[in-house]
């Protein structure tokens, strides 16, 4: 039972028969139990029968496979049985609240799919002549359009797949316009409040990354910036709003520092989603930022993807975007394939084809759903969600910095001291209360951090709940109920796992289980 807040009025505990309790089966009720797909398997057991093909003379050189490739033979019953129960153990936003921070898990609508299917767009192929898919073409250059619209930049480069890729795209740019002006810089500056994957990114471009510490507010020190400022710097990467949920401040004064030393300012734009229709990062100075169409514009993670990571650029770095990119003339849309041209200064190209056509459609289906009121209302309602998160846990959990949020609620874990409860612990016991955990432990300049992201599309409702609940489950911590933390979650598939020891001793191969030893091999060993 729920009172008006959202919370438990009497909040459930394990009794003694829940911890006992054993079944035949293996089986909980609805929860079932699933053998690895490798051991269901019996040798000639077939799904569907097959005509055996005619022998072909191979054209592999002797490198064709001498040995069973290693599958397990199933039937149909089986395959469809194993992976439905497999894909009932996930968590998903369409299950219930996501409150991973830095990630903005929001809703996916499904007009947005419904469009995604749509004749003519979701059987397209990447090998069609250009004649033929001027619809496609027009609708990457319309999602191309408001994407530079929204952010103020005059150009994107559309075919990265995804965040990360999208940061490989803007610092090849920025590598390709020094070397293009005839420099050879070798550092580039990134704040300790960014995400990981910009130093990731910058070494693997050859840049030596020199970390910019954070003030006591959470946002990056200017005074240590300004110190490692010089002509070898080749840009700065900043993440903003930050990983500490904080919007950059001096973020004009940081963009026209890089600038004066003749250096780039490349921002993440991994949590865009916060400043949507508020702030336009063009007028800010940035020279590249990626935008995750997964994250604010409601395409799908992973298992709907694959991803779209588009990057806009300034007119600075315009000239060096990879190919190929859609250009509109006379005889309609095509696409510039070669570096020359208006091409002529690309660093090259970044992958097969033009980027990902089900998120591009996905992406401007939800722009043009909510209109320009309706992107900025984002925004707002996602800041408002934060802070009343952070607001109706902040006398049970520390917030290391003072004042409102952006998008995402932060906390540490002083007030758990003494307890022998641990971040990890309380995200364990979240499982059984029905939530995926909270990012942990990122970003690092905090202690046992716990970030929370409710996005725009949690109702007071949904947040209630989640307070009350986190609220409950501190209140157990601080009685000395550590034993319950511990041994959580309870009620998951999978019990607590020993996470150290797969980590160092991972299990990446199925070895075949010995066969079980019959009265018939005894006697035959035994002989």
């Amino acid at each position: 039972m729920l009172n008006n807040k959202g919370r438990p009025t009497q909040p459930a505990a394990i009794s003694e028969m829940d911890t006992v309790v054993e079944t035949f089966t293996g089986n909980k009720g609805l929860e079932l139990e699933s053998p690895l797909i490798f051991e269901q398997g019996v040798p000639g057991r077939v799904g569907v029968d097959m005509v055996d093909p005619q022998p072909v003379k191979s054209r592999l050189g002797g490198l064709e496979r001498k040995d069973p490739i290693g599958l397990p033979d199933l039937s149909e019953p089986q395959v469809l049985r194993h992976f439905v129960r497999l894909s009932r153990q996930n968590y998903a936003i369409d299950a219930g609240f996501y409150p991973l921070g830095s990630c903005t898990m929001k809703h996916n609508p499904r007009i947005n799919e419904k469009v995604a299917r749509l004749a003519g767009l979701g059987d397209l192929h990447p090998m069609q002549p250009t004649s033929t898919v001027q619809g496609a073409l027009e609708l990457i250059d319309s999602l191309a359009h408001w994407l530079k619209t929204i952010t103020g930049m005059p150009a994107v480069a559309m075919s990265p797949a995804a965040g990360a890729h999208g940061e490989l795209c803007g610092v090849m740019a920025i590598r390709a316009a020094h070397e293009a002006s005839g420099e050879s810089r070798t550092r580039i500056l990134v704040p300790e409040s960014a995400h990981g994957t910009n130093p990731a990114t910058a070494a693997l471009c050859g840049y030596k990354v020199d970390a910019v510490p954070a003030r006591k507010d959470g946002r990056m020190d200017l005074d240590a910036f300004a110190e490692q400022l010089g002509p070898d710097v080749a840009g700065v990467m900043l993440t903003n709003p930050n990983t500490c949920g904080l919007f950059e401040t001096d973020v004009k004064k940081i963009a026209d520092m890089v600038h004066e030393v003749g250096g780039y300012f490349y921002c993440d734009g991994a949590n865009l989603n916060a400043i949507l229709g508020r702030v336009r990062p063009g007028d800010l100075g940035v020279d590249a930022m990626h935008i995750n169409l997964h994250k604010t514009f409601s395409t799908p993670h992973g298992g709907g993807g694959p991803g779209a990571g588009p990057v806009v650029l300034s007119e600075a770095l315009a000239p060096f975007a990879p190919i190929p990119f859609v250009t509109h003339g006379e005889n309609g849309f095509d696409l510039v394939e070669q570096r020359s041209g208006a091409a002529a200064k690309s660093f090259g190209r970044m992958k097969g084809y033009h980027g990902q056509m089900g998120m591009f459609i996905r992406a401007l289906a939800y722009m043009q759903s909510h209109g320009a009121d309706g992107l900025r209302q984002i925004a707002e309602d996602a800041v408002l969600n934060a802070n009343y998160i952070r607001v109706g846990l902040e006398d049970k959990l520390n917030s290391p910095f003072e004042g409102i949020c952006m998008h995402e609620a932060l906390f540490d874990d002083s007030t758990l001291k003494g307890t022998g409860v641990t971040t990890l612990d309380l995200a364990k016991a979240m499982i059984d209360e029905g939530y995926h955990p909270m990012t942990m432990y990122f970003p690092l300049v905090v202690h046992g951090a716990m970030l929370i992201e409710p996005t725009e599309s949690e109702s007071r409702q949904t947040l209630d709940q989640f307070i009350g609940s986190m609220r409950h489950l501190l209140d157990k911590a601080k009685t000395g109920e550590s034993d319950y933390f511990l041994s959580a979650p309870h009620y998951a598939p999978r019990r607590r796992l020993d996470e150290t020891g797969a980590a160092r001793n991972p299990l990446l191969r199925w070895v075949p289980p010995e066969p079980a030893e019959t009265e018939e091999t005894s006697l035959s060993a035994a002989s």
